[in-house]
């Protein structure tokens, strides 16, 4: 059974009188516990596609399952739910709140969507922190670290609700070439021992290269289906 599954996509926007298909009949499908990329030149509709995936917006018309659910029939309400029982989100910018510790940064999203009690919370957190190798800046501020531990704690923030489904968005676009093999491997343990997926829309070849499948997009459209150079670690 496919995680997720698109038929036929298409999203149009109105601008003002400009009618612009940012995807254009899309299919696909993604396999749990797998890392896939989607890949193209900037306006080719990557990260319009992981938003429709996550839940943040709605196709215009096609079909579009995510863990078993059909995500285009969900109101607002439903859809914040599901993303909060089922998605982590992972960004270029890292999105990390500044006015909170890196502990509270990662706690956040278990505040928000779950009633999670305080010792469990506080257990997952920590053990999370601690595969990311950040247990030791947990009471620093984001304005106090590094590019490198800013996406660290962006990962350890996406995983704390023990998603099915990890997007990333340019996840290493703004790391060194040793931080971001760091941070690639971070998230292949995560798939590893949790059997989560992972969703890249990305240029960089170093997640390229280490993913499974991966789709390349143009003008709104996949254009081609190919494998990674690696095939992925356990293709």
């Amino acid at each position: 059974m496919s995680l997720i599954s698109a038929n036929g996509i298409t999203k149009v926007y109105s601008l003002g009188e400009v009618r612009v298909e940012a995807i254009k009949d899309v299919s696909f499908s993604i396999e749990p516990a797998s890392f896939t990329s989607f890949v193209g030149p900037s306006g080719s509709g990557k990260t319009t596609l992981l938003n429709l995936i996550g839940c943040l917006d709605k196709p215009t018309s096609g079909g579009l399952h995510v863990a078993d659910v059909d995500v285009t029939t969900m109101t607002r309400r439903q859809s914040a739910v599901f993303r909060g029982e089922n998605l982590g989100f992972i960004f270029q910018d890292f999105n990390l709140i500044p006015v909170l510790t890196v502990y509270e940064n990662v706690e956040y999203p278990l505040l928000m969507v779950r009633n999670v009690p305080s010792a469990e919370r506080k257990e997952r957190i920590l053990n999370l922190l601690d595969t990311v190798g950040m247990m030791d800046q947990k009471e620093k501020y984001p304005d106090q670290i590094s590019g490198g531990q800013k996406q660290r704690v962006a990962i350890a923030r996406a995983l704390v609700t023990n998603p099915r489904l990890v997007l990333a968005d340019e996840p290493t676009a703004n790391l060194d070439s040793r931080t971001a093999f760091r941070v690639i491997d971070i998230m292949h343990q995560m798939k590893e021992e949790h059997k989560i997926s992972f969703v890249f829309s990305t240029h960089d070849q170093k997640i390229v290269s280490e993913v499974e499948t991966i789709y390349t997009l143009t003008d709104g459209r996949i254009t081609g289906q190919t494998r990674g150079k690696n095939g992925g670690r356990n293709a």
